[in-house]
C-alpha cells in the first residue's frame, strides 16, 4: 500500500498552451525521465515525480481543441507525444492512458456543465484516471461495486483493478451499478476519504504503472458526480480504437528505448567477441548488421503506428461533418487499422527487444543494465487485448465481410 504524495504547483491556466509547445517539452522530460530508467525500474520506484512535471508542462491538455481553450494538437501528435515519453519509460504513458481517452471524449462530445468543470481541471494540468475493471468475478466486465443512496447524496463501495495510472491522478472514474443492480458511473476526485490505492499489481512488466487496486470504503459521493450520461456510441468506439491505439505507442516508446539502449551498450560496454576480426564491438559486422535489422524494426513499428493515428485523425474530423454514413465508414476503417497495427507491431516490437542482446554477451543480461525491461514491458503491453482474437476478426472481414467485432467499441 502506498501513500500518495500531494503534486506540487501547477502552472497558471492563463498561459499559453501550443501543440509544438507542449511536443518540445515532452522531449525534454523524456531526456530528463531516461537518465534513471533502468535503476528506477530494477528497484520499482513509482514514478511520481514525472507525473509532478507532466502536470507542471500541462500535457495532458494536447487533445483540447483550441475552441474550448487548449492547444488543439491532432491524435497523430497526441500518439508522437506518448512514444516520445515511452523512450524514456514506456510505464508513462502506459499511465496516462485513461487521462487521454478521457479528453478524447471532452474534445469530441457537446460540452454539459459538468464537462465544462472537468475541462477547466484538465486545462490546470490535472490528470483522470480510474478503474472500471474487478477481480474474481466470472467473466470480465462483471460489477460487483455499489452505489447506494444516502439522503441527498450516495455512497461507494467496493474494490477495482486494472486501476492504471489513478496513484498519479486527480480525479478517478469507477463503473459501479446501483441498489437496482443497473450499471452507472461515477467521477470523483481521489483524494476523497475512503479512497485507497493498492500498490499490488505484480505483473512481470509495465511495473511502475500503479496498475493494481483500489479499495473503495463507504466513499462519498455527490449528485452531480454520478456520471450517468454516456458518449454516443460512435464516439465511444472511436475512443475505444484509441485505446488501442495508446497502448501499441507505450510499447513502441519501449522499442525505441530498446534501440537506445542497445547502441549504448555497443559503443560502451560491449567487447568483440573472441573470433571477431574487429578491434571493437561498434565495428563488428555481425554486430553491425543485427543493429541494422534492429533499428529497421523500430522504423516500421513507429511508422506504422503513425499511420494509425492518421486514421483515427480521419474519424474524428468526421464527426464535425455530421455525415453519419462517413462517421461509419470512418469508424470500420480505423478499427480494423488499428487492429492490423497491433497485430504487426507486436511481432516486430518483441523481436527488436529481443535481438538488443545479439548485440552483446553474457554481460549484456547483467541486472544493472536491465535490458530485459523493455521485453517485459512490450510482451505486457500486448497480453491486455487478444491479439489472436483481432487476427482472426481481420481474416473473417478480408473473406467475408464481417464487421461484428469491429463495431463493438471494446477490443478494437
Amino acid at each position: 500500500m502506498m501513500t500518495m504524495p500531494h503534486s506540487a504547483r501547477v502552472p497558471d491556466s492563463t498561459e499559453a498552451l501550443t501543440r509544438d509547445g507542449l511536443l518540445a517539452q515532452a522531449r525534454t522530460l523524456s531526456d530528463t525521465f531516461a537518465k534513471d530508467a533502468a535503476r528506477s525500474e530494477l528497484e520499482r520506484e513509482l514514478p511520481f515525480e514525472a507525473f509532478r512535471l507532466i502536470k507542471e508542462a500541462r500535457l495532458g491538455t494536447l487533445r483540447i481543441p483550441k475552441a474550448k481553450g487548449g492547444p488543439g494538437g491532432s491524435i497523430a501528435d497526441y500518439i508522437e507525444l506518448l512514444m516520445i515519453l515511452g523512450e524514456a519509460d514506456s510505464n508513462i504513458p502506459h499511465a496516462l492512458r485513461s487521462h487521454f481517452n478521457f479528453t478524447e471524449g471532452l474534445a469530441l462530445g457537446p460540452t454539459v456543465l459538468e464537462d465544462r468543470r472537468h475541462l477547466d481541471h484538465v486545462l490546470e494540468g490535472k490528470l483522470f484516471a480510474g478503474a472500471s475493471t474487478e477481480q474474481g468475478t466470472k467473466r470480465p466486465g462483471e460489477i460487483t461495486t455499489v452505489l447506494s443512496r444516502e439522503g441527498d447524496h450516495y455512497r461507494l463501495n467496493g474494490r477495482k483493478w486494472y486501476a492504471t495510472g489513478t496513484a498519479f491522478a486527480d480525479f478517478g472514474s469507477f463503473s459501479a451499478v446501483d441498489e437496482q443492480g443497473d450499471p452507472i458511473g461515477v467521477l470523483i476526485p481521489l483524494d476523497r476519504k475512503g479512497i485507497t490505492i493498492l500498490d499490488d499489481w505484480d505483473g512481470m512488466g509495465q511495473r511502475m504503472t500503479a496498475s493494481g487496486g483500489v479499495l473503495l470504503e463507504n466513499v462519498e459521493v455527490l449528485a452531480h458526480e454520478v456520471t450517468g450520461r454516456k458518449l454516443s456510441s460512435q464516439i465511444g468506439r472511436h475512443c475505444g480504437a484509441l485505446r488501442q491505439l495508446h497502448l501499441a505507442a507505450s510499447a513502441a516508446g519501449a522499442v525505441q528505448g530498446a534501440v537506445k539502449d542497445g547502441i549504448d551498450y555497443v559503443l560502451n560496454h560491449a567487447r568483440t567477441t573472441l573470433h571477431s576480426t574487429a578491434e571493437t564491438a561498434n565495428d563488428d559486422p555481425f554486430v553491425q548488421k543485427m543493429l541494422g535489422e534492429i533499428t529497421s524494426g523500430a522504423f516500421a513499428v513507429q511508422t506504422l503506428i503513425r499511420e494509425a493515428a492518421r486514421a483515427l485523425d480521419r474519424t474524428a474530423e468526421t464527426f464535425a461533418m455530421g455525415d453519419e454514413e462517413a462517421i461509419e465508414t470512418a469508424l470500420i476503417s480505423a478499427s480494423l487499422i488499428t487492429a492490423q497495427t497491433q497485430i504487426i507491431t507486436s511481432q516486430l516490437a518483441l523481436s527488436v527487444a529481443t535481438n538488443i542482446f545479439e548485440l552483446g554477451g553474457g554481460s549484456a543480461t547483467s541486472r544493472r543494465f536491465n535490458l530485459d525491461r523493455h521485453w517485459r514491458n512490450i510482451r505486457t503491453v500486448y497480453n491486455h487485448n487478444p491479439l489472436l482474437h483481432k487476427a482472426r476478426v481481420v481474416g473473417d472481414y478480408y473473406l467475408n465481410g464481417t464487421t461484428t467485432h469491429l463495431k463493438e467499441g471494446r477490443v478494437f
